[in-house]
């Protein structure tokens, strides 16, 4: 073979020759050799493509790690030159385990420095943001290494390391970010062939329960047109779900209109923040980031910090094939143009589909995203208890409380606010894993 020359390039090179010589006459058999070799061709750029993703080492990555990662883009608009992020990380034993997309909230929180850094990744930012610390002991929540293949990814548009060439992709909305979700993950799809038939969940947290519901209904649509992708989707979760705000906002705001709030809507948001006080939101309990007063040793409530100073390192963006075209500043650049609509009625679809399973997931210490509003948004689905409300356990303790419905299971976890994996780290792994496999968490 001449230096230089592509492999499928020199076998095409000798059939044509194999042709010429008329030891191959017909055209069938032509069409089979040439397939075949268009085959070979496609598996050599995905090898290519796979060395290009993978991620050799993070800075500041433990040694002997034992389970890969890929990270890069996928174009969902070639005429935009619009792409989204995404941060793949696969379980110890890929083969045997779901495909899981996972997508933070916000509307404007990147999935990668949240999900993946905070909550469910393999690692977390040490102190001062040059290092990233090991998740392996037992009482620590990994997906990761135990349970599922997550992809995170950076959604909506303008969020992370997302880029377009194009000014307006830059305003965003809920239909565009479902549409790009969609598109992304169909894309990527193609990318990573061995899981285009995996089993399939869909989870994410807190603004994310906009996204998810309508995201899997589009998936469920999609999934009856002809020549479509499939998606192989068994359920959703959705941690802290975001369905709608208190009472009295929702029953003095239009939502379908694009004007100022009315006073009566400022009115109750008055209230409720002067009512609240000066706390974290996210968890009603801990002490904030900025506060001299002790905290626990298990929670430290600057993490947000480290993973800033970690990913804005331009060495790091290197790691991870990210920002590839040097665009200066964090996250966070982008106009949602989108009303906040409750999504009350999408929920009611997806639960009355044939999909299996769809889980709410709220900590009880968290105001952001409160059991007691989503406990009222639910019963507005009229649904019957298949399995009363009741505690569910794990190490021993009351892990929280589940409710079972048709199709849809509202569970708790005691003790953990917004980030529930941040709090309650084996409470969130036990819940998780139960909703991998179908079944509702342990009861005694």
């Amino acid at each position: 073979m001449v230096s230089g020359t592509k492999p499928e390039d020199y076998t095409l090179e000798w059939v044509n020759e194999l042709i010429e010589e008329g030891r191959w006459k017909t055209e069938q058999l032509q069409k089979i050799v040439y397939r075949s070799i268009r085959c070979c061709q496609k598996g050599w750029e995905r090898e290519k493509e796979d060395a290009a993703n993978k991620i050799i080492a993070l800075l500041g990555e433990p040694n002997a790690m034992n389970f890969d990662q890929y990270s890069g883009y996928v174009t969902v608009d070639p005429k935009a030159v619009r792409a989204l992020f995404y941060y793949f990380t696969e379980s110890q034993n890929p083969s045997t385990k779901p495909l899981v997309l996972w997508l933070n909230g916000g509307p404007s929180c990147s999935s990668l420095g949240a999900g993946a850094m905070n909550e469910l990744g393999p690692f977390r930012v040490g102190k001062g943001g040059k290092m990233l610390l090991r998740i392996s002991t037992t009482n620590e929540f990994c997906v990761l290494k135990i349970v599922a293949n997550i992809i995170f990814l950076e959604s909506p548009a303008g969020v992370g390391f997302f880029y377009s060439n194009t000014s307006s992709d830059y305003i965003i909305g809920e239909t565009k970010t479902v549409t790009d979700a969609y598109t992304f993950l169909v894309n990527w799809l193609e990318k990573f062939l061995e899981y285009k038939t995996r089993d399939f969940l869909m989870t994410g947290q807190s603004y994310a329960g906009h996204y998810v519901p309508q995201l899997v209904q589009l998936i469920l649509h999609n999934n009856k047109i002809t020549n479509q992708t499939v998606i192989n989707l068994k359920g959703l979760a959705v941690g802290f779900l975001f369905l709608e705000s208190s009472i009295g906002i929702v029953s003095n705001c239009n939502f379908s209109s694009a004007d100022p709030p009315i006073e009566a809507y400022q009115a109750y948001q008055s209230q409720t923040s002067l009512a609240k006080g000066h706390i974290d939101s996210n968890n009603i309990y801990a002490s904030l980031c900025s506060s001299s007063s002790n905290t626990p040793s298990s929670y430290d409530p600057c993490p947000d910090n480290y993973v800033y100073t970690y990913l804005k390192t331009h060495a790091v963006q290197k790691s991870f094939h990210a920002n590839t075209i040097g665009i200066p500043g964090p996250w966070k650049n982008y106009k949602y143009t989108d009303t906040v609509l409750p999504v009350i009625k999408e929920l009611t679809s997806i639960v009355k589909s044939s999909m299996p399973e769809d889980l709410p997931i709220h900590g009880d210490i968290d105001s952001v995203c409160s059991v007691t509003t989503t406990r009222y948004a639910l019963n507005k689905l009229r649904l019957s208890a298949k399995t009363p409300w009741h505690a569910w356990y794990t190490q021993g303790e009351v892990g929280g409380y589940v409710v079972e419905y048709e199709n849809l299971t509202f569970v708790t976890v005691r003790g953990a606010g917004h980030l529930v994996p941040s709090y309650q780290p084996a409470r969130a792994l036990t819940l998780f894993s139960s909703f991998l496999v179908g079944k509702l968490p342990p009861s005694n």
